[in-house]
């Protein structure tokens, strides 16, 4: 059973809700990708308690996710920028989204398409062998022990 935190679970994804599984999260996040900044956009957006808000835009901050940056002194206002760190869970997040319109989405389609803006085509992630460069599917794959594991004592 897990308690209130992963910190004792040797795994990555565990590691990873450490950071991004807090409720509103992974919302903030996809927000700050579409382009919004302001702590009033991202409120107005997701309808989310200021003190939440707040909470999770500063611990977005302290993890690298999100940059605050001033764009007024007086009184301070801050606009918040995502990082490479946060675009590194781009394809993450797309895979959440496409699970979602896949299996609890909307009759009428999704709400949202994630398009090539080089030529306009739909965007997919896919798993791919860094071996041979072939697409794998789901069945294909196997998760073996990596070094965090082998090298650590039973």
């Amino acid at each position: 059973m897990l308690g209130q935190t992963y910190d004792s679970q040797l795994c990555s994804i565990a590691r990873t809700l450490e950071v991004v599984g807090e409720r509103w999260t992974l919302l903030i996040i996809r927000d700050a990708q579409l382009g919004l900044r302001r702590f009033e956009e991202f409120q107005d957006s997701l309808g989310i308690a200021r003190n939440v808000l707040t909470n999770r835009l500063s611990k977005l901050v302290d993890e690298g996710l999100l940059d605050r940056v001033c764009y007024q002194e007086r009184p301070a206002r801050y606009e918040y920028w995502p990082t490479s760190k946060a675009k590194d869970l781009l394809t993450a997040v797309l895979a959440l989204m496409h699970w979602g319109d896949e299996h609890a989405g909307d009759p009428a389609g999704p709400p949202r398409i994630a398009s090539h803006a080089g030529c306009g085509g739909n965007v997919r992630e896919r798993l791919v062998c860094t071996e041979c460069g072939q697409t794998v599917g789901p069945d294909a794959v196997h998760l073996l022990p990596g070094p965090a594991l082998t090298d650590s004592p039973a």
